[in-house]
């Protein structure tokens, strides 16, 4: 619950224009089922299977991309040197690649939401700046707010470009603003009827020194929203806009993000997206649908880490057998690959809902793979160093001149850090996840706890909520399972599906808890919603994993041995899962947020 009664300017400015700018629709999604107690499984079960056309559309598409890359991509050169070959750069083009869902009638080759994640898990595995890049064009530049909020005029005019290879990029982050759109100062004031004038600076713009078009996000004012934003299609070569320095990262050596400044760019009404104060919700609705390309890549990086660890585990011998078979090291590559399975199981679930519509209401869905994915990917990455040991530390370069296999582990770490950053911090996206896990609740009970609000309206609203609250709360108690979609299921997956059932309801009287205990101030114990939205995030990607096993069970070519690996390592995720569900709860009981929060106070006070 919210209370903005007491919160200072600068707080409510920017809760408002966060609120404004959500989705309207109800979130009515597996995710959010999770979160309050009555998923429903059937979304998921059977896992929705992509049609043999539309593998057939990708796996060509796949074959000519990896060509492309065997032919012309050296990774680490490009890691090494900072620059993609341009020679790199007109191949995909000429592919395709920066069009990929892009309707045909505009150029593009018009793939499907889940080849377009099929591409970017081949890119993670092979170059984190070649998917970063594509990633960045097409996810969150110019084609996907177009195809989303475009009008016709401007679909005909821009996505031929931009599907022909002319690169794009997005520019949203200041200096002083990262999730805090409410102190943007880029600044877009009418200049007569048909323009606007922007001025302003933005970081971090991904792309932008190779971009022909770049998607602005600049401040409108009005007397009634002083802080409306805009989205604007800027030409780069535009008078006055300035790439003023090229932006250098541990990793991702080749990302083409730099500083732009604008200065009395002159830009035409008619290329605003989706309407004048509209902006936010075109970046945040971009950001909701983008986010799914960054765990795809993150899959493409975990299976080539896994890949790599269980090779090096086969034949490295120490003790006198190799290495894989000591238990430290078993136990290692147990939880890379069932992780790596359950982070693939999710980005294609999440994928399918988009292809079902593209204007499907995913953005819960998206968040939490996003959140679990790129943090998993880490660990993934990090566990892969240390079964390479000095082998891991050491670059590719380095181990190709000695003579050794060049596995560039050292790179993939480098440039996976980042992911845990991009489109939304793991900080941010628990708050994100938390906010929509609670917007049930805020429907039932917003009223009854805003001081704002006279005594009697909000007397009324504590009736109502009283009275939904005494349907709902005693069903969260009650120990029944999936129902239907369980008995669908292969005989060792329907307890953990059961399970699953369970521990959703167990989450959302703890969230319900909670929220009676703190009442308002639950939003300040940040710590305490993270592990809640933990908990549900677990809850949903065990729930996309035993629905992505189902499919391969079921398929026909899986022979009876497969098949036994298969549910082996299901019943082993669902352990690890249940193991880290624990953890959280644990956490919780403990108050561990509280003591973090006091110790942190002394340490600033120090400081001080």
């Amino acid at each position: 619950m919210i209370d903005t009664s007491k919160m200072s300017e600068g707080q409510r400015a920017a809760l408002e224009m966060a609120e404004a700018a959500r989705d309207e629709r109800s979130n009515t999604g597996l995710a959010a089922g999770i979160f309050f107690g009555d998923a429903d499984f059937a979304r998921h079960v059977p896992f929705p299977k992509q049609s043999d056309v539309d593998k057939d559309q990708g796996d060509a598409f796949l074959t000519r991309l990896r060509a492309v890359l065997d032919a012309h991509a050296d990774p680490d050169a490009i890691d090494r040197t900072g620059e993609i070959p341009d020679v790199l750069l007109n191949e995909l083009a000429a592919l395709g690649a920066f069009g990929i869902k892009i309707p045909i009638k505009y150029g593009g080759l018009g793939l499907s939401q889940t080849n377009y994640s099929r591409g970017a898990m081949l890119l993670g595995g092979v170059c984190g700046n070649l998917a970063a890049l594509l990633s960045a064009h097409q996810s969150i530049g110019v084609p996907q707010p177009l195809i989303l909020f475009g009008t016709e005029e401007q679909k005909a005019k821009f996505l031929p470009r931009v599907a022909k290879g002319e690169i794009s990029a997005f520019a949203l982050t200041e200096a002083d603003v990262g999730s805090d759109p409410a102190k943007m100062t880029t600044m877009a004031v009418p200049d007569g009827p048909d323009h606007f004038i922007i001025n302003g600076e933005k970081v971090w713009c991904t792309n932008s020194l190779k971009a022909g078009l770049i998607v602005v996000m600049a401040r409108t004012p009005t007397k009634e929203k002083p802080h409306a934003t805009t989205a604007f299609i800027v030409e780069a070569k535009s008078p006055g806009v300035e790439i003023i320095c090229r932006c250098r990262f541990m990793g991702l050596r080749a990302l083409y993000n730099g500083v732009v400044h604008f200065e009395n760019v002159r830009v035409p009404r008619e290329n605003i997206l989706g309407g004048e104060g509209k902006g936010l919700k075109v970046a945040l609705t971009t950001l909701n649908t983008g986010r799914i390309t960054l765990p795809a890549a993150c899959v493409g990086l975990a299976k080539r880490c896994v890949d790599i660890s269980k090779r090096w585990a086969a034949r490295r011998v120490q003790w006198g057998q190799p290495i894989g078979k000591h238990a430290a090291i078993a136990d290692k590559l147990a939880r890379m690959s069932a992780d790596a399975f359950a982070m693939e199981a999710t980005v294609r679930y999440v994928s399918a809902l988009v292809d079902k519509d593209k204007h499907a209401d995913v953005r819960l869905e998206a968040a939490i793979a996003k959140l679990w994915g790129s943090e998993h990917a880490w660990q993934i990455v990090d566990e892969t160093m240390q079964i390479r040991g000095g082998r891991g530390y050491e670059t590719a370069d380095s181990l190709r001149a000695r003579g050794e296999e060049p596995e560039p582990v050292e790179r993939l770490m480098r440039d996976c850090r980042i992911n845990t950053i991009f489109e939304g911090s793991s900080e941010i996206m628990r708050l994100f996840i938390a906010r929509e896990a609670l917007e049930p609740h805020l429907k039932i009970g917003a009223e009854v706890v805003n001081s704002t609000l006279p005594m009697k309206q909000r007397a009324k609203a504590a009736l109502r909520a009283g009275w939904s609250y005494a349907k709902w709360y005693p069903r969260m108690w009650l120990p029944f399972g999936a129902g239907d979609a369980a008995d669908k299921l292969h005989p060792a997956l329907r307890e953990e599906l059961n399970t699953i059932a369970v521990e959703s309801r167990r989450l959302a009287r703890t969230l319900f808890h909670e929220m009676a205990a703190n009442g308002p101030s639950l939003e300040k114990r940040q710590v305490l919603l993270g592990h809640l939205v933990d908990i549900g995030s677990e809850l949903f990607v065990w729930s996309c994993a035993i629905g992505y096993a189902e499919t391969k069970i079921t398929d026909a070519s899986m022979i009876s041995t497969e098949v036994d690996k298969l549910t082996r390592m299901m019943s082993y995720f669902g352990k690890l899962t249940r193991s880290r569900i624990a953890s959280h709860y644990a956490a919780m009981k403990a108050k561990l947020d509280l003591d973090s929060y006091r110790v942190s106070k002394d340490v600033l006070a120090d400081q001080a």
